[in-house]
């Protein structure tokens, strides 16, 4: 998913691609009299029609919901402006990044009491826990709630699989099984490479190989995405960077560089074997039926079952009209809207547990089967790791990773550069801190 704000607001589920307004700088937790709570999304207008229909069955003869809607494409843009003139909608879809980057400069209020208690069953215990626990500060404030999970594994064209005979990649294979299975899918059919691994060869590629280190009973890259005390490369690790900068050197896994733009496609009409990517992609192929009998497992591993965790949510500006007001519709969006808008697009699971029902009944419908049990793997992983940096300064490491560390998966630099590529992000989170 293409990243349009901060590091990765935007890099979002399919669905959620990723004007007037009621916030006003007096702020206060409640307010007599009718209200209006504002909502403003990415989403297509497709989707947004299913919001607002679904909006329509709200029922608080006191508040009124109005639907703001923005092209995905120019959300940041909007959004940054927003922020700038301090005229937020009451909920408005953030990543992780920018919740935490807008919570710790006080811009947002502060969930993490309220949603601690709930009401009902609408409490922290009935949300996907790594999610929960992504979305806090370093002091505990949560200044919006996750609402949607990305879950990521394989993709994997089993026709080309059934041809050469390997057997279908499921849950528990190896990282030497897909490396292996890479090797022979490699040049076959219009296929130049076996994998397509972008996220383990862009800028997030360091964080995705700690999927190897700690299945291997080794350290993550980092100890903690949103305020890390250090990052690590121990022989783990550097196992796992070995083992992928062969398998770029021998032709079967796509290099650094690689233009992913048009992976989907590639891979739907059979010209990419093998691709990571996330559950989003169902929804796609549930539209637009690729040519191939295709499946999705989750991540190999070396020993412990271990995946990739991220999320996208809802925020609310501290200057909101009416906290209550603006909560109790945030309740309704995470608790019923999915179930009005999944069915027609499986996009992704709902971080509050009980919601996610629709979402996998409508895969179940779709003969989805695979998506779905690999979905299910990944939430119930004993192990998970973070994705990317949130903070403020994660585009330097970005920058860091471009020249140090994907030049050593190509080949450029020798993997003996890495302890200085991890001593120089070190220094970045020093400064930071």
């Amino acid at each position: 998913m293409k990243r349009t704000l901060g590091v990765t607001a935007l890099a979002c589920a399919g669905l959620l691609a990723a004007t007037a307004c009621s916030g006003s700088d007096s702020g206060g937790s409640s307010s007599s009299g009718p209200v209006t709570v504002t909502v403003m999304t990415w989403e297509s207008a497709e989707t947004n029609a299913a919001i607002k229909k679904a909006l329509a069955d709200f029922k608080d003869d006191n508040i009124t919901v109005q639907l703001l809607e923005t092209p995905s494409g120019q959300y940041g843009d909007k959004l940054a402006s927003l922020t700038q003139a301090k005229k937020l909608p009451d909920l408005f879809w953030c990543g992780n990044d920018t919740e935490q980057q807008y919570t710790s400069q006080g811009l947002l209020v502060d969930w993490a009491d309220k949603i601690k208690n709930g009401n009902g069953d609408f409490k922290s215990d009935n949300f996907v826990s790594s999610a929960m626990d992504n979305w806090k500060t370093a002091d505990g404030q949560m200044g919006g709630l996750p609402s949607l999970m990305n879950t990521y594994g394989v993709w994997y064209n089993a026709d080309a699989f059934t041809a050469a005979g390997l057997p279908l990649p499921k849950a528990g294979w190896t990282w030497d099984e897909m490396y292996a299975d890479a090797a022979k899918l490699a040049n076959k059919n219009g296929a130049k490479y076996g994998l397509v691994a972008d996220q383990l060869t862009s800028g997030d590629g360091p964080f995705t190989m700690s999927m190897y280190s700690v299945s291997a009973g080794g350290a993550p890259f980092t100890d903690n995405v949103n305020h890390p005390t250090k990052a690590e490369a121990d022989d783990k690790y550097k196992e796992g960077v070995e083992k992928l900068v062969a398998a770029i050197k021998n032709g079967s896994v796509a290099p650094p560089g690689y233009d992913a733009s048009n992976v989907q496609s590639l891979f739907a009409a059979g010209k990419v074997p093998m691709t990571f990517g996330g559950q989003w992609l169902a929804a796609g192929f549930q539209t637009d039926k690729p040519k191939v009998k295709y499946g999705f497992a989750p991540f190999p591993q070396v020993q412990t079952p271990t995946t990739l965790y991220d999320s996208v949510g809802i925020c609310t500006p501290q200057y909101t009209k009416d906290q209550d007001s603006t909560f109790k519709v945030l309740e309704y969006l995470n608790t019923k809207v999915w179930d009005a808008v999944l069915p027609a697009s499986p996009v992704a699971p709902p971080a509050y547990k009980p919601a996610q029902a629709s979402y996998f009944d409508a895969l179940t419908k779709a003969q989805q089967t695979t998506v779905a049990d690999t979905v299910k793997a990944d939430l119930g992983a004993e192990k998970t790791v973070g994705v990317r940096f949130t903070t403020q300064w994660a585009q330097q490491v970005g920058d860091l990773t471009t020249a140090n560390y994907q030049p050593i998966l190509s080949g450029k630099k020798p993997i003996s550069d890495l302890p200085a590529y991890i001593d120089k992000i070190n220094g970045l989170i020093k400064q930071g801190g």
